[in-house]
């Protein structure tokens, strides 16, 4: 389910919760689907307790699922429309950072599309 890179220079937390959110992008986890607990992933991966609970705190303040106490953390049922609308966002904010814009003035560009009455340098 999950593979990490040792060497790479990407922090653990962060390959789980690119990798989780890939495999629920590309379908492969379904909406509904549980997660493995934070202590089975992290057990698993040989990583601490921590850095698994941070890749889904992450995953869920993305939208991307939802933790229902002992229930555990289930993948959201998407929503086509907000589906296109995250993967706009992520392609905008990999553009952003290949530019070199920082997020202020970023999120300034999105909330001046927004609402195009936004003054442009406040």
């Amino acid at each position: 389910m999950i593979t990490l890179d040792l060497q790479s220079t990407v922090p653990p937390f962060e390959q789980v919760r690119r990798q989780l959110a890939a495999q629920i992008a590309d379908g492969r986890l379904a909406g509904g689907t549980r997660l493995p607990t934070v202590r089975g992933l992290a057990d698993d991966l040989g990583l601490a307790t921590n850095t698994v609970a941070r890749a889904y705190r992450e995953l869920e303040a993305a939208g991307l699922v939802e933790t229902r106490g002992r229930a555990g953390t289930v993948v959201i049922e998407s929503d086509p429309a907000r589906e296109r609308i995250r993967v706009a966002a992520e392609k905008y904010a990999l553009l952003v950072r290949q530019q070199g814009i920082g997020n202020d003035e970023a999120l300034r560009i999105v909330q001046l599309a927004l609402d195009p009455s936004t003054p442009a340098n406040p």
